[in-house]
């Protein structure tokens, strides 16, 4: 079977796996949102997923999701569309335009450039604020030490609409601390979204309250970097 003609039964498989573990967590069915990571995948392969009757997507970078989400939001009313992806502050106005959910609310910086252009549209995304947990210096996301001021600055000083706590854990390490830990900074904010896990390891992480998966590989198969 190619790529593309598994990936309706991947998605299958993906949603009766999470559906199992809410079964036996005892959590709500369907209280899991499933984000289908459609970055660097093509048109073709997107229209598999639609054709399943999935509508919630993330997409890594605003200038690939400006190409790509338009027209496709357009045809498919209902669309969900999350930026995963580190946001630029010069880009938070086409960020607006595209994206229903932003993800990586990382620094006060950006935050204010959030705050601004919310002003000025009227309305804003849903937010996440990314934390960085192994302090990684090639990725985006706050340090944990500094998550309590950028989360107090965004819910208080800004009243930015902040949803919950997002996190991707180094690859080599377990995962299980890195959730652990998100999870206890967005009991301190009581917070209760929280976007941990990808197609590696969204089942450890629904295990520590994952209320948002982010799976790309284990629907779509492997980055093919289309030309789009």
């Amino acid at each position: 079977m190619s790529v593309l003609n598994s990936i309706e039964q991947n998605l299958n498989n993906v949603k009766e796996l999470i559906n199992s573990i809410e079964n036996t967590a005892d959590r709500v069915n369907n209280s899991v949102s499933l984000v289908a990571v459609s970055k660097q995948h093509s048109l073709e392969a997107i229209m598999k997923v639609f054709n399943a009757g999935h509508k919630v997507f993330g997409e890594n970078r605003v200038q690939e999701a400006s190409r790509k989400w338009p027209a496709l939001k357009d045809k498919y009313l209902g669309v969900t569309l999350h930026l995963i992806g580190r946001l630029q502050t010069n880009k938070v106005k086409e960020a607006f335009d595209l994206f229903d959910v932003i993800e990586t609310i990382d620094r006060i910086k950006l935050a204010e450039a959030v705050a601004r252009q919310r002003d000025r549209a009227g309305f804003c995304p849903t937010l996440f604020i990314q934390i960085n947990t192994g302090e990684e210096p090639q990725k985006g996301g706050i340090f944990p030490n500094q998550a309590d001021d950028l989360i107090d600055k965004c819910l208080s000083e800004l009243d930015l609409p902040v949803a919950g706590l997002m996190c991707i854990p180094p690859v080599s390490e377990e995962p299980s601390p890195h959730f652990c830990l998100v999870r206890e900074i967005a009991l301190r904010h009581q917070l209760s979204s929280l976007s941990m896990g990808m197609s590696a390891d969204f089942e450890v992480a629904l295990a520590f309250g994952a209320t948002c998966v982010r799976v790309g590989t284990a629907i779509f198969g492997p980055r093919v970097s289309p030309d789009l």
